[in-house]
């Protein structure tokens, strides 16, 4: 099969050789074909457009910068759309703004195309290992069809819901990931100002119950499920833990202004009487205000943990303490 990749920068690039070295032939294209030299010398066709990637393949790939990018490349004059033919497939791997994912997707398919987000998680130095996780929108019968080689690209091509699930996905990824470092940083600087050296303090935390366990591993015992009694730790022995936290960043003149939020949220949880509730029902408040609800039943976190274990050995001991 022939495939086509558009956007050979620092994580397409590796990508597109994972192909290569995986035996698929590929057609490439790039804003500076001198970025495709190495695909080329590897015999790989070059491509003057997305138009002729399109044309010359079966399945395509993009990785590129951003929404306007994609909607460049997928439905310019020179496009993906104008040289594709019908049920062929194209899956964009950029990360990507959802809305602008769905309306490419109606546009492919109207004309007998299938588009599919397949944001991936991994930096670039697991766009060079093969360490990458992909996370696609999208039929699934399509997703199916084409897992062989998603999977000469990433070691954890997951297929997540319809059109747009994908880059939903990777935006609360990498989102968490941001807010966590925010956090980090308020904690760090506490800590470091309270009179911990830096290498020790981190070398402490890491050993606690946060940071023993995969971040969204937290999510499993209480959160998932919508689950929060019996505790596993209450919330207020959490809200004296966060209460003295910010305490000691006023006695130190510290800003903590995102524990004060997360401080502010227990609270609110306090005084609906949710005390002895486990310390993640302070996390309702902010699903209410979202009209979300979450409630997964049990047996769907035991099977998708059986399939991905926690690394943590004990999953069900999830204290915050």
């Amino acid at each position: 099969m022939q495939i086509g990749f558009i956007g050979l920068g620092l994580m397409g690039a590796s990508m597109a050789a994972n192909l290569q070295k995986a035996g698929y032939r590929l057609t490439v294209h790039d804003l500076q074909r001198r970025a495709a030299e190495p695909h080329i010398g590897r015999g790989a066709n070059w491509a003057a457009s997305p138009r002729a990637v399109a044309e010359a393949s079966g399945v395509i790939f993009t990785s590129l910068p951003g929404p306007s990018e994609v909607e460049s490349v997928a439905m310019g004059e020179e496009g993906l759309l104008a040289g594709m033919r019908k049920d062929a497939a194209y899956f964009d791997l950029s990360t990507n703004s959802p809305t602008v994912v769905r309306k490419l997707s109606a546009n492919f398919a109207s004309r007998g195309v299938h588009m599919l987000d397949a944001p991936v998680s991994g930096g670039p130095a697991g766009a060079r290992s093969g360490r990458l996780a992909l996370w696609v929108g999208g039929e699934e019968a399509i997703f199916d069809r084409h897992k062989r080689i998603l999977d000469a690209m990433g070691d954890q091509a997951r297929y997540v819901g319809p059109i747009g699930a994908g880059s939903v996905a990777k935006l609360v990824h990498n989102c968490a990931g941001y807010a966590i470092n925010a956090a980090l940083a308020e904690v760090f600087a506490l800590g470091v100002k309270g009179g911990v050296e830096p290498l020790a303090l981190w070398e402490a935390v890491r050993t606690g119950a946060v940071g023993r366990r995969r971040t969204f591993d937290g999510l499993i015992d209480q959160f998932l499920p919508g689950s929060y009694d019996p505790p596993h730790f209450a919330l207020r022995l959490a809200h004296k833990d966060v209460s003295l936290a910010t305490q000691l960043g006023r006695e130190l003149s510290v800003p903590m202004r995102l524990s004060e939020l997360a401080l502010a949220e227990m609270t609110e949880a306090l005084n609906r009487g949710w005390a002895g509730r486990d310390s993640r029902a302070a996390m309702l408040p902010q699903l209410e205000r979202s009209g979300v609800a979450v409630a997964v039943e049990p047996e769907r976190i035991k099977a998708a943990l059986e399939r991905d274990p926690p690394f943590n050995a004990d999953p069900k001991r999830s204290s915050s303490a």
